[in-house]
């Protein structure tokens, strides 16, 4: 596959989501950021200095929806945030990383109960499914270190990558969206799993921290195929363009030339993405 490098210069980015007009959203960790990239190479910062943006997603009445020290939906026409989730059970959430949406507009979030950056131990978090307009749910907790999430086509199974246990999580989806049966759906053959998507034959795309690749797994949780990148930390992933096949993968560096640092790529799948359904709120 052919790799285009689009953009460079920042820390660790997270969160990719294409819109409907080929805008790539995506997020720098640590130094702070919600930032947007046209067509054209044009990059407007929509939410500066936000840190710790594991995820986003688009918001159907306009604005974005996305993780941090809470869930926040950001408001376009405004240019402000108002707090979806910022509490539970009485005490400030600590932090949450990566979401996914499902087809009612709800946003299924993990929780960090820890510095994920750091060295510490990791402390178990929580995986929250938050409605419109703002009533939250545990869905599950015990989660090492929650990261990338997706559903399959059918929207019967939500994958979930735990980075720490190095391995590709499957939940069962029940009729009141809730999950039961969590298994391991694939293990990495190297590296720790960090942002996932879907693609439309239910193929799991896996970024690897750690390990500078892209692995994808069939829908039987075989290993189908590993793509090396010029990167060690390979963060997150999406589909984007007219046909979906365009591939987006951002890291944390930059192997080739390291004062690029974190960088974002894109190249042709053979294989177009499932499309993320967005927020309502």
């Amino acid at each position: 596959m052919q790799l285009e490098t689009l953009t460079h210069g920042y820390g660790l980015i997270e969160g990719p989501r294409v819109d409907e007009r080929n805008r790539l959203y995506f997020s720098d960790v640590p130094n702070g950021g919600v930032y947007r990239r046209s067509p054209d190479g044009t990059i407007e910062t929509l939410i500066p200095r936000r840190r710790g943006v594991g995820g986003i997603a688009l918001n159907a009445a306009g604005g974005i929806v996305c993780s941090g020290r809470s869930l926040i939906c950001w408001n376009e026409a405004t240019r402000q945030s108002r707090d979806l989730f910022s509490e539970w059970e009485g005490r400030a959430l600590r932090g949450l990383n990566d979401l996914t949406v499902d087809a009612q507009g709800s946003v299924f979030v993990g929780s960090l109960e820890f510095d994920a950056l750091s060295t510490d131990k990791p402390v178990p978090g929580n995986l929250f499914r938050v409605d419109p307009p703002n009533t939250v749910t545990k869905l599950w907790d015990g989660i090492e270190l929650t990261n990338g999430m997706g559903f399959s086509p059918d929207a019967k199974l939500l994958y979930h990558c735990d980075s720490t246990t190095k391995a590709v999580w499957a939940y069962d989806v029940t009729a009141d969206r809730r999950v039961k049966d969590r298994r391991v759906f694939a293990k990495l053959p190297e590296g720790w799993p960090d942002g996932m998507a879907v693609d439309a034959e239910g193929g799991v795309w896996v970024a690897v921290v750690n390990y500078g690749e892209v692995v994808r797994f069939k829908a039987n949780g075989t290993l189908d195929r590993r793509i090396k990148l010029p990167a060690l930390m390979v963060t997150s992933l999406c589909f984007g363009g007219a046909d979906m096949m365009d591939l987006y993968v951002v890291t944390a560096d930059n192997t080739e030339e390291a004062s690029r640092q974190g960088t974002i790529f894109r190249m042709r799948a053979d294989v177009a993405g499932l499309a993320v359904p967005k927020a309502r709120f």
